[in-house]
């Protein structure tokens, strides 16, 4: 068990600034400032990673202090102690578990973060303040360039060298297989939602590939639900999702393209065409329930019960709607709002023979690549696929 000292050494305090923004900053009980994470965690001020940095490194940061380690003395196998510690498998004792019950250990994923975030955290420390060059060294290494990484870099053929990280785990050579929506679920949802605001999520979610972060993000103005939209990029109906530091809900897009607002006319973000049954969907919620509680802040999706009925509707609350529907469909497992995302481009790809720039296009995924990674997968039900098989077993046709 952790110490109420330690628990009461270290916290996270998140800022509000004058524009709406957050920061994060790691203090100790006296409400002073840790100068090292605080030199680090300003690097990403701005950044919608830094909440997610701070939590690691302030976990780390308390494991640290009961094993009475400083930036000074922690060494490598100190930090690989750590990532055992946590969920990782190391070849070493790692001692007490630190992420005790009902806390579970880090997955696969957040191990790598944890990894990004310490590895960072020490070299940053360690160059700027001249110390622990053993440590520097140790993290600071490189690894032969895959062809991947050739094809990712400027001048690719020109690179001897990538970075790496030791403390990472170790990775599968293939991403697995996206999680989909149980057959038949969107009828399903429909019909077991309870008010038009979920309705629309569920549509909007199934005609587009919308992350749950932009669709709550998502103001007024960004709508452009007519054909010729003043904006002049695209002459069908779509929504521009545009990243906002500065959403009251904190509900942000994950791609930060560019995007400007002139005159009242939003241009750029990432565009989503929009369906008849979005458009739809829109224009049932708007006339009902938003035009009853709405309290003027300009954002799409709002709270409809509780004290702050008419405020803007969070990421979290959204999937909370869909979990519960979900269980009151009876379908199976627990439906997310990313299961969409990839039932959707699943969907694009069948339709149109699995053409991999249609479906990038579509879903605004990060690359070609990244479909074909994901999505690279036989369908087992498909003829070519039984014909195959077939022919390998010498059955007949």
């Amino acid at each position: 068990m952790r110490s109420t000292l330690v628990l009461d050494d270290l916290r996270v305090q998140k800022i509000r600034r004058a524009d709406g923004s957050w920061a994060f900053s790691i203090l100790w009980p006296d409400c002073s400032v840790d100068e090292e994470a605080e030199s680090y965690l300003r690097l990403y001020e701005g950044s919608g990673s830094q909440e997610p940095y701070a939590y690691y490194l302030v976990d780390h940061l308390r494991w640290r202090l009961r094993e009475g380690l400083t930036t000074e003395t922690i060494t490598l196998q100190d930090l690989h102690r750590y990532q055992g510690a946590v969920g990782a498998q190391v070849p070493m004792p790692y001692g007490r578990p630190w992420r005790v019950p009902p806390k579970r250990p880090y997955s696969t994923s957040a191990l790598s973060v944890s990894a990004a975030v310490l590895k960072r955290f020490y070299l940053h420390q360690c160059v700027r303040r001249g110390i622990n060059d053993e440590l520097r060294e140790a993290l600071d290494v490189g690894r032969l360039p895959t062809q991947a990484d050739r094809k990712r870099a400027f001048l690719g053929h020109a690179i001897t060298s990538v970075p790496t990280n030791p403390l990472a785990p170790r990775q599968g050579s293939r991403r697995r297989h996206p999680k989909m929506l149980p057959d038949g679920a969107r009828p399903e949802l429909m019909g077991a939602v309870n008010t038009a605001r979920d309705e629309m999520v569920v549509t909007w979610l199934s005609d587009t590939t919308l992350r749950i972060g932009g669709l709550t993000g998502l103001h007024l103005v960004d709508l452009h639900l007519r054909e010729n939209a003043d904006c002049g990029e695209c002459k069908s109906p779509h929504v521009h999702v545009c990243h906002r530091q500065a959403n009251p809900n904190r509900a942000r897009a994950k791609k930060k393209e560019d995007w400007h607002l002139v005159d009242g006319v939003i241009t750029g973000g990432e565009i989503y065409r929009a369906s008849p049954a979005m458009v739809s969907s829109y224009f049932k919620y708007m006339t009902t329930e938003y035009a009853k509680y709405a309290t003027g802040h300009g954002m799409l999706l709002i709270q409809l019960a509780g004290q702050q009925i008419g405020e803007p509707w969070t990421a979290d609350a959204a999937r909370g709607m869909l979990r519960r529907a979900g269980r009151r469909a009876e379908l199976p497992g627990r439906i997310k709002p990313h299961a969409f995302r990839h039932t959707t481009t699943s969907k694009i790809l069948d339709v149109t023979d699995n053409d991999s720039w249609v479906a990038k296009e579509a879903g605004n995924w990060a690359s070609v690549q990244t479909v074909e990674e994901v999505y690279g997968h036989p369908d087992m039900h498909s003829p070519e696929f039984v014909s195959a098989l077939k022919s390998v077993w010498g059955e007949p046709e």
